[in-house]
């Protein structure tokens, strides 16, 4: 968070850092991580949801991560995305408002170890 703190203050703004992070997690329900593997493929790694902030700290729980279970006889990696074992993010109720539950629990589901 560090570093949209930085763009925040660079744009000209005089906020404390504690409204500059309320700000941000206000705005962002999901952090993609995309990932350069070692043989040159790119990965979505981790899927984070961005809960809340407690005091000066940003809380955010792990949805989903890459697991990466070898090479293939060309060097190729292979994995899967494998869901950490939350059945219900803060954003539920935004994905009912825009219809996206059903869609939502679905994808959760196949993603339960």
């Amino acid at each position: 968070m560090n570093r949209l703190e930085s763009m925040i203050t660079m744009g000209g703004f005089q906020l404390p850092t504690k409204t500059v992070r309320e700000m941000i997690v206000g705005s962002i329900d999901v952090i993609i991580q995309g990932e350069r593997m070692r043989d040159g493929s790119r990965r979505i790694t981790k899927i984070t949801e961005v809960v809340g902030t407690e005091g000066d700290v940003v809380i955010t729980q792990d949805l989903l991560n890459y697991e990466i279970e070898g090479e293939d006889d060309t060097g190729r990696i292979k994995g899967r995305h494998v869901g950490t074992g939350i059945v219900r993010p803060q954003f539920w109720e935004r994905a009912r408002y825009y219809g996206m539950e059903r869609d939502l629990s679905e994808a959760l589901d196949q993603l339960q170890v």
